[in-house]
């Protein structure tokens, strides 16, 4: 299957996103700026709740892909896209940290797969309608500050009978503030919801990979994360 894409090229695509780090989208800038130690310490090994839960128990789910084109919305530094290509899907990836997209390009050139990269909004994708025959967005989605759009160009561009497949942070244990609860003894008996219930959408929280010894962390700086998660408390609660 041959993908057909809009008419835009590298050019404009560096404009969309000069548009968008220019304009105030912090959640862009802040992505760009993490984009370098994310990929550093996720490649050590030190991404645990990727490697070890999310991800297995993510493409569990996916149905058999050889030969399928597949689209990885948000792919930063395209570990799970690399995964799905060695399992025979066609598959290009998007992401609009340009730092992400620079390191994909290098993954590649050591170990080459049938991956195209491309620098795009989730919310503006550069392909035509039913150009894929399915998309994945892995732990990435609840970054974007409008997902009704995200989702819309999702379906725009799978053909009859394609598949979404998402993952998210947990809407309620992600929260500024949320944290287990130990008694004097040290045995877990609650776990706190930080401001589930009061946090401003798109609110910015400081995190790091608590897997990396501490002075691996000292090296980079932590990563600054706006996650509009009450797109899906709504839903939880309605």
């Amino acid at each position: 299957m041959q993908v057909v894409k809009k008419p835009i090229g590298r050019t404009n695509q560096l404009k969309l996103f000069d548009i968008l780090y220019m304009t105030g989208h912090n959640f862009l800038k802040h992505w760009e700026e993490n984009a370098e130690s994310w990929t550093a310490l996720t490649r050590a090994g030190y991404n645990l709740y990727r490697d070890v839960l999310n991800t297995p128990e993510f493409l569990a789910f996916l149905t058999d892909v050889v030969s399928l084109t597949g689209l990885d919305i948000g792919c930063g530094e395209v570990g799970n896209a690399r995964f799905l290509a060695k399992k025979g899907a066609k598959m290009c990836s998007l992401d609009f940290a340009p730092t992400f997209i620079s390191h994909a390009h290098a993954a590649k050139q050591q170990t080459p797969l049938n991956i195209e990269f491309h620098l795009a909004d989730s919310k503006n994708l550069p392909f035509v309608q039913a150009s894929f025959d399915f998309a994945v967005v892995h732990v990435s989605l609840m970054d974007v500050d409008d997902t009704d759009w995200a989702l819309g160009e999702a379906h725009r561009i799978l053909t009859t009978g394609g598949f979404l497949l998402f993952s998210i942070l947990h809407p309620c244990f992600s929260n500024i503030g949320s944290r287990k609860v130990f008694d004097d003894n040290g045995d877990l008996i609650d776990r706190s919801l930080g401001k589930h219930f009061n946090s401003r959408e798109g609110e910015k929280q400081s995190w790091t990979f608590g897997a990396a010894l501490h002075h691996i962390k000292a090296q980079h700086q932590s990563s600054l994360l706006h996650a509009f998660i009450g797109q899906f408390q709504a839903g939880l609660t309605a």
